[in-house]
């Protein structure tokens, strides 16, 4: 069974799982927000990494080593932008499982996320946190390997509106 949680943090010290999601863009390159986190603390070694991987569309998601992270793999989504991208509820939810599907192709027992598209993208938090979290409890419902998905939230704000959503879910089952 999938364990969610929500909490406040920074998703480059995630130490207890197998991987972090990167907020990418469609490059693969060091930017502002999650992604800029991500290259700061893994090393140029994953920009040189993602290099040959690019460029990806709205919804992919591709993987790489994590290199000076401690986590094994970065798996990079771009997520849409929000009025931009369409349709986006669908476009977001693909980032999600295809997400979850390379975590589960590698075998890994846990994943941490970012708030996909909610930064730069525009994305609305509330209606980003109740496509992501329906879409990785379903999808969790068919993985072998995976058994912790960590929504790994910048301010408390977030993170108790994600942790309000999933409380909603979890209680419709």
């Amino acid at each position: 069974m999938l364990k969610i949680e929500c909490r406040q943090g920074d998703i480059t010290r995630q130490t207890d799982v197998a991987a972090v999601v990167n907020a990418a863009n469609a490059q693969l390159r060091p930017g502002g927000g999650v992604a800029g986190a991500l290259h700061r603390a893994a090393g140029p070694e994953l920009e040189a990494a993602c290099r040959p991987l690019a460029p990806i569309q709205p919804g992919q998601a591709v993987i790489t080593p994590a290199f000076g992270l401690p986590n094994r793999h970065v798996i990079h989504c771009l997520g849409p932008v929000y009025g931009v991208d369409e349709p986006s509820d669908e476009l977001l939810a693909a980032c999600y499982r295809n997400a979850m599907a390379l975590a589960e192709a590698q075998r890994l027992d846990s994943l941490a996320f970012p708030a996909l598209s909610t930064g730069a993208f525009g994305y609305p938090m509330a209606e980003a946190a109740r496509i992501a979290l329906s879409t990785v409890r379903e999808s969790g419902r068919h993985g072998e390997h995976l058994g912790l998905v960590r929504f790994v939230l910048f301010d408390a704000a977030a993170a108790e509106l994600h942790r309000q959503v999933l409380d909603t879910l979890q209680a419709g089952q």
